[in-house]
């Protein structure tokens, strides 16, 4: 499937297991953000929407605009953080790597880089809305 092209109801119709959206107040600055930390792909950015990949997954942004009907609006924030509670790991980053362009796109690493009892070596960054990333490598 062509990410750039593919048409919006056939794209829904192909996706299946997880899915992660993240509304955003930016979501130009988000994908920079994905993008220049992480190394991420970056498809169909618009001022609305955004797909975001890494290896197989697909991570979908969208501007608070997009969701104006969805219940989930009444009970965003008004400022950030606003993913307070949830962590996306980012396997097979480099932690380090990652802490060192943060302060670049706009993140806030609260976690430096650290070898865990589970036998990752990884690190924590706040996004620019609030989102915590952890990339992280075998140790």
């Amino acid at each position: 499937m062509d990410l750039e092209t593919v048409d919006a109801a056939d794209f829904g119709r192909s996706l299946s297991g997880l899915g992660v959206n993240l509304l955003c107040r930016d979501v130009r600055a988000m994908a920079w953000f994905l993008q220049g930390v992480f190394g991420l792909g970056v498809h169909r950015l618009s001022a609305d929407f955004a797909l975001i990949s890494h290896d197989t997954v697909l991570i979908q942004l969208h501007s608070d605009g997009t969701f104006g009907a969805h219940p989930l609006m009444g009970m965003l924030p008004e400022s950030p953080p606003r993913g307070a509670g949830a962590q996306f790991y980012l396997f097979g980053i480099d932690p380090d790597t990652a802490v060192a362009q943060a302060a670049a796109f706009g993140g806030l690493v609260i976690e430096d880089p650290a070898v865990k009892p589970h036998g990752l070596r990884e690190a924590t960054i706040l996004s620019p809305e609030g989102y915590a990333f952890s990339p992280a490598v075998p140790a």
